[in-house]
């Protein structure tokens, strides 16, 4: 049954998320709230159809330390389901993401339309002042900026180093936006690469902000044992059986 769930609901996710890109496309010549309430119905659809077909849903703790506005959300990366939740979350949510992504015909087009900031991973110092530069420019306009620490999606239970970037967000902005954890569990549901999709719900739990005044190394450190430490409580909840391989 979970193959036949799995086999509908993607079918019908690329063929609903295709008609949706080409249906908005007049949107991209009006103001940008019109392409922002666009995304938000197809992000509510897409759970929409994940409730319905297979059987998944979600829920969220600690939104008390969630701020309204400007911040920068450090997040764990398990599955795409991380890069959709956001949207209904956050007001015009800005993803950090890598450069490739703009080479993909008609989606690059709605990255760049809607403000997204895409780095070139192998920059070094110059793809950081970028990186600060866009940043900030982001959050001067009240929009919070979402950065996945590990650079890539992980599966559950897996660990890659953080990248030197959210240090560098960190300490370039800290007077200007909090640094706010977050960690989750969809890679148990929704796997890297995975074709299978399985039944249960999921949790995104946002973490207290990390305080300023701290070191690059200070702040890795605390950052990285607040994810992970919530990362693997989260693994230990019930019904964490699926873990889908890479």
């Amino acid at each position: 049954m979970t193959h036949l769930r799995s086999l509908v609901f993607n079918g019908l996710f690329y063929a609903w998320t295709t008609l949706l890109a080409l249906a908005y496309l007049p949107l991209l010549f009006l103001p940008p709230r019109y392409i922002w309430a666009a995304c938000r119905f197809w992000a509510r659809s897409v759970f929409f159809l994940l409730r319905t077909i297979v059987g998944l849903d979600w829920r969220l703790e600690g939104r008390t330390h969630l701020p309204d506005g400007a911040a920068l959300i450090a997040s764990k990366h398990q599955s795409a389901w991380d890069t959709l939740v956001f949207v209904l979350l956050l007001d015009r949510p800005v993803y950090i993401l890598k450069q490739e992504l703009l080479q993909i015909p008609l989606f690059s087009t709605y990255l760049k339309h809607m403000g997204m900031i895409a780095i070139d991973r192998r920059g070094a110092a110059r793809t950081l002042r970028s990186l600060q530069q866009q940043a900030r420019a982001r959050l001067a306009e009240g929009r919070p900026v979402i950065i996945f620490p590990e650079g890539t999606r992980t599966r559950p239970g897996e660990t890659r180093p953080y990248q030197p970037g959210v240090a560098a967000l960190y300490k370039a902005l800290e007077h200007e936006a909090p640094l706010v954890p977050a960690a989750l569990n969809s890679g148990h549901f929704w796997g890297r690469r995975s074709f299978l999709k399985y039944p249960g719900c999921i949790t995104l739990r946002i973490l207290p902000p990390i305080p300023g005044g701290l070191s690059r190394n200070e702040v890795m450190a605390q950052l990285h044992e607040s994810i992970e430490d919530a990362s693997r409580a989260l693994a230990d909840l019930p019904g964490q059986n699926n873990t889908p391989s890479a």
